[in-house]
């Protein structure tokens, strides 16, 4: 099987500050990655400890997202020098793989 050096990435936000919708025009429309995939998660908390979470009575808008793409490794770099002011450290998590051609 042939395959091809990647790098993948997964952004963590929250719904409730708007991200969403700035980082996937920038990762689609400026950077041109070779494809997006977001999450959204049932519960979840980072740093700060604040639990994020949903019910079957209450749909939160504040839900954790991870946002998931992967491409050539230089390209990856190259965006991830545009993105690592917009979110804060911890925020961004990468790691090389491996993908079938």
């Amino acid at each position: 099987m042939n395959t091809i050096e990647v790098t993948f990435v997964h952004i963590y936000l929250t719904e409730h500050r708007g991200q969403l919708e700035a980082l996937l025009e920038q990762l689609h429309d400026r950077e041109k990655v070779r494809g997006v995939t977001v999450f959204r998660g049932i519960s979840g908390f980072g740093r700060s400890g604040k639990m994020h979470s949903s019910s079957l009575l209450d749909i939160s808008l504040d839900l954790p997202l991870v946002v998931e793409f992967f491409d050539e490794p230089a390209r990856v770099e190259a965006i991830l020098e545009h993105l690592s002011a917009r979110f804060e450290p911890g925020h961004i998590v990468f790691w090389p793989g491996r993908v079938n051609a």
